[in-house]
């Protein structure tokens, strides 16, 4: 039986001899790749800095330290999302309070964050759901009339854009992620992008167990003496992965490409058609990390889909209602009912850019027939 994934990274011989010519060398870590990398990040993006971390949940984390927040604090943010987007704030010793999506895209709704808003809040986390960019301008807003800062969860959308802006400029921070399902990857990595001097030296300080210079540095310099001034993590990304990121890079245009065309393709084949692909805000450029569909009878669907061989996924059980936050902050069925409605039918279907026509063809066929 034929197999098809729903995600799937894409390497190439240039790919290989990038990552071979970083283990030929003298840095295997804390490097010259590093630093490269992340200059070709922030050029895509159009930011000024952008810090390599180890992955994006270490991202999310090294945002919420730069900023601040500790216990007393809260956090607005949807939970139609992957739990580290929640957990970063937990880490801090801060309560992440949950505010509903919108129901055609099930992004964040900016008016049920301003519902959320105490005087305890000290920042707002939009998600890139699925790679399409949130309402960063209603976010904005928001937050410059309340005093809040406002943070990215960018994972899904390296890529997208919204009237030309592209993300990882919307907010005063934005996080990627790069892992091998999505758009560029370094097997394990991640990065947060922002135009701050202060927020780029404070998540310098704590990707590096808070101690002011690192082992390259010390070196360039001749010198040997360091300070930890905080409590941070071994959160550094190595040259290996770094010089796979960079490789990468160059073929992000073409991944972003080929992900649109397989997303037009479904959103023909699925028009008026049991299977409900999530809608597009005007002005967006999605990236297509996911393809989302609403579908009646998701979990037969669902079961009879991966026994057909396609690797169907759903993204996600809302963080609210993992047990985990149901005994810690007492959330449950109730709190966010347009997310808990949109989870009991959206599957997320195939979309990765080495996808054959058959490929294609083989989903929807399979699709339409269980639906």
């Amino acid at each position: 039986m034929r197999k098809i994934p729903y995600g799937k990274q894409s390497i190439t011989e240039d790919d290989i001899q990038a990552v071979t010519e970083a283990l030929k060398s003298d840095f295997l870590t804390t490097g010259p790749r590093v630093p490269e990398f992340e200059s070709a990040v922030a050029a895509y993006c159009g930011a000024r800095y952008g810090v390599a971390v180890a992955n994006g949940t270490a991202a999310l984390h090294a945002a919420m330290f730069a900023l601040g927040i500790g216990p007393g604090d809260e956090v607005v943010l949807p939970p139609m999302t992957f739990a580290a987007t929640a957990n970063c704030v937990l880490y801090m010793g801060a309560t992440p309070v949950f505010a509903d999506v919108c129901p055609d895209t099930l992004l964040i709704n900016p008016d049920r964050v301003r519902e959320r808003i105490t005087t305890r809040t000290r920042a707002i986390i939009g998600v890139d759901y699925a790679g399409q960019p949130g309402d960063w301008d209603a976010l904005r807003k928001l937050a410059d009339e309340r005093g809040l800062s406002l943070v990215a969860d960018g994972c899904h959308a390296i890529g997208a854009s919204i009237d030309s802006r592209k993300v990882g400029t919307l907010a005063d921070m934005t996080v990627f992620s790069f892992h091998p399902v999505k758009h560029v990857t370094t097997g394990e990595g991640g990065m947060i992008m922002t135009d701050r001097d202060d927020f780029d030296q404070r998540l310098r300080l704590f990707r590096n167990h808070g101690i002011t210079t690192d082992a390259r540095s010390r070196e360039e310099t001749g010198q040997w003496f360091y300070e930890m001034t905080d409590l941070g993590y071994n959160y550094r990304l190595t040259d290996i992965q770094a010089a796979l990121g960079t490789s990468q890079m160059r073929r992000l245009p073409e991944f972003l490409a080929r992900r649109r065309e397989i997303a037009a393709f479904y959103d023909n084949q699925f028009a008026g058609t049991p299977v409900r692909p999530l809608a597009v805000r005007e002005g967006v450029e999605h990236a297509y990390h996911l393809y989302v569909v609403r579908i009646s009878d998701r979990d037969r669907v669902f079961t009879e889909i991966r026994a057909a061989g396609i690797g169907a996924q759903v993204h996600y059980i809302p963080v609210h209602l993992h047990p985990y936050y149901r005994s810690t902050l007492g959330t449950g069925e109730g709190l966010c009912p347009v997310a808990e409605e949109a989870y009991r039918q959206i599957l997320s279907i195939p979309m990765f850019p080495t996808m054959t026509a058959g490929d294609k063809e083989h989903v929807v066929k399979t699709m339409l027939e269980l639906a």
